[in-house]
């Protein structure tokens, strides 16, 4: 199955939702204290601000935005956590706000920040625990948790008590835990936020599998952006609590970056030419290597020309990193929203 399966056949639905919060503001000093006790101040924050968006069965999409710009506030709507002020949702068929017990069974939310692991006991314990919590039937259950703990390799940690784990270790744990109930629907909140280079890919390679085997719906956060680009095809952006981008990823790098980045790494191990300016824009140079960056058309013309007159042992041509990209598509929202 891919991972991007289409819009029809809605498994997330959201229209118009939003989420305003009543801020309490004060100047500092002990004459604004005090004048606070009698007449409060009170700012309206929109944390989100009249998003809608669709994710259909199966995708996995990516859902970004700066520090602030209002993705854990509604992941936590779309979960039920969080009741909007406005706006409607529905996730499999179902009113998060409401809490049903089918809807609490569709989906799993989860939060790199945040362990629903008991600290002094075993995984095995909180696994035990979910079962009940669920209702998993024990066939079922026994399955699942084979399944997960040969693609997660549980088997050594499963038994050692929590606090005892390393980070990364706890974190596919967690995995473990949320996913008992085969939920159609994963809700992914920095699911690899300080894990090694390793542990992150296996987390990916995770999601991946997790996806495809059971046709599960994601939605995930982060602020790696190679977790976004090895997993997540679609993306929806936000920012400042508004909605900015829903789209293809490769199509969002075109639109805003449609420059092309040429990486070169010489024979000779040296230093890079000092005359590498008339191939392109010198972004970056180090010993035995230098970056490049030209327009698309004159992708061609620059690559022929390094290999005819330099001492080219490797060549490679990428898209910009993404994080230029966001970092690009921000600013330009702010300038159109500027007055």
């Amino acid at each position: 199955m891919q991972g991007c399966a289409g819009r029809s056949g809605r498994v997330i639905d959201v229209r118009d939702l939003a989420k305003h919060y009543q801020v309490h503001s004060r100047a500092p000093g002990l004459g604004a204290a005090l004048r606070s006790l009698v007449r409060r101040r009170h700012d309206t924050v929109r944390a989100v601000d009249g998003i809608s968006f669709s994710v259909g069965e199966g995708e996995r999409v990516g859902f970004l935005g700066p520090n602030g710009a209002g993705k854990t506030t509604t992941l936590k709507m779309l979960s039920g956590l969080l009741h909007p002020t406005a706006g409607e949702v529905t996730v499999a068929g179902h009113v998060p706000r409401r809490r049903e017990p089918e809807f609490l069974k569709a989906i799993t939310l989860v939060m790199g920040q945040k362990q629903q692991l008991i600290w002094d006991l075993p995984p095995a314990e909180t696994f035990a625990m979910n079962r009940a919590i669920y209702d998993i039937p024990r066939a079922r259950y026994e399955e699942t948790l084979s399944e997960l703990v040969t693609l997660l390799e549980l088997e050594p940690l499963v038994g050692k008590p929590t606090r005892q784990l390393s980070l990364g270790e706890r974190m596919k744990c967690e995995l473990a835990a949320a996913l008992l109930h085969r939920p159609r629907v994963l809700f992914l909140d920095e699911p690899t936020i300080g894990l090694d280079v390793s542990m992150q890919a296996t987390v990916r390679s995770f999601v991946r599998a997790y996806n495809e085997r059971f046709g599960a719906t994601v939605l995930l956060t982060s602020h790696y952006m190679e977790d976004v680009v090895q997993l997540c095809p679609r993306v929806v952006v936000i920012d400042r609590g508004r909605l900015i981008y829903d789209g293809d990823l490769r199509a969002l790098a075109l639109r805003v970056r449609p420059d092309k980045r040429i990486v070169v790494r010489f024979a000779d191990g040296g230093a890079a030419p000092g005359d590498l300016a008339r191939f392109g824009q010198v972004v970056a140079t180090e010993p035995g290597r230098a970056t490049l960056q030209v327009g698309a058309e004159e992708v061609s013309g620059a690559v022929a020309r390094l290999l005819a007159a330099l001492p080219v042992a490797d060549l490679t041509v990428e898209d910009p990193p993404l994080e230029e990209v966001l970092s690009e598509l921000f600013r330009a929202s702010r300038l159109a929203a500027a007055p």
